[in-house]
């Protein structure tokens, strides 16, 4: 058990290294980089395609990558906003790391770009334990996955520098309890901004943006708690099912 615990450390550290040398990469060239996390149909993809439209409406030199197991739907619907667009496919790996993302933006990420959106795999738990070299890391849940979503995804909640809401325009539908959702996130994560928007409606337009470009123009990050405690006390292990008892029927 502690020879696996010890080789996942291993490649946590390899990751940011890796990390760390693509983030002072980027920085040397001007390029602020947003990971966006959050579970499979969240309308992340739908948010993120408004924004970048946006960000080519006010001529902010801005790029996307995208990420899934499978399919190039998403990357489809984002080149709709007539900016760089780039799919990553994993083939079946739940999430991007630093090093298979530093490989794909090699020779393809225009010289000018200001902003580049990363648009992890969905996932609320492996994405979580990986740092892609980032400055501003952004995980969103719809009105529709409950008030308590927070607390059951508290490595990606707790290490975020931004939480979006998405899908606001049916909350009350729904019957999202806004205020219990914000208790819970201010609980794994305090102090953490909280945005409310909807890519149907237009509500919070340009929130994700103007956010990305404050970081950009060198304003304040919010400083997750969590961010400064060791690997093993808020990353998934994929390994450790040397603890698990599973029972099965007799044939």
């Amino acid at each position: 058990m502690c020879r696996t615990v010890d080789l996942h450390q291993a490649v946590l550290a390899k990751n940011d290294a890796t990390a760390h040398a693509l983030r002072a990469e980027l920085a040397g060239r001007g390029t602020t980089m947003i990971n966006l996390l959050s579970s499979p149909g969240s309308g992340k993809t739908a948010l993120l395609e408004r924004e970048l439209l946006r960000a080519r409406e006010r001529g902010v030199p801005t790029a996307a990558l995208t990420a899934d197991l499978a399919t190039e739907n998403d990357a489809r619907r984002l080149a709709r906003s007539g900016v760089p667009v780039k799919q990553v496919l994993t083939d079946g790996l739940c999430h991007l790391e630093a090093s298979m993302l530093g490989r794909h933006l090699e020779g393809w990420l225009p010289a000018a770009t200001r902003l580049l959106f990363v648009e992890n795999v969905g996932n609320l738990v492996c994405p979580a334990s990986y740092d892609l070299g980032e400055d501003l890391r952004v995980v969103l849940a719809s009105v529709t996955e409950g008030e308590d979503k927070p607390l059951k995804y508290p490595t990606a909640f707790g290490l975020a520098h931004l939480v979006v809401v998405t899908k606001a325009d049916i909350a009350e539908a729904v019957e999202f309890d806004e205020e219990a959702f914000r208790a819970h996130v201010e609980q794994v994560n305090p102090g953490v901004e909280v945005v409310l928007t909807s890519a149907r409606r237009g509500g919070g337009a340009g929130e994700l943006l103007d956010r990305a470009l404050a970081v950009a123009d060198g304003g304040a990050v919010h400083e997750p708690v969590m961010a400064g405690q060791p690997h093993e006390h808020h990353h998934h292990h994929h390994d450790d099912l040397d603890d698990v008892v599973v029972t099965r029927p007799l044939p």
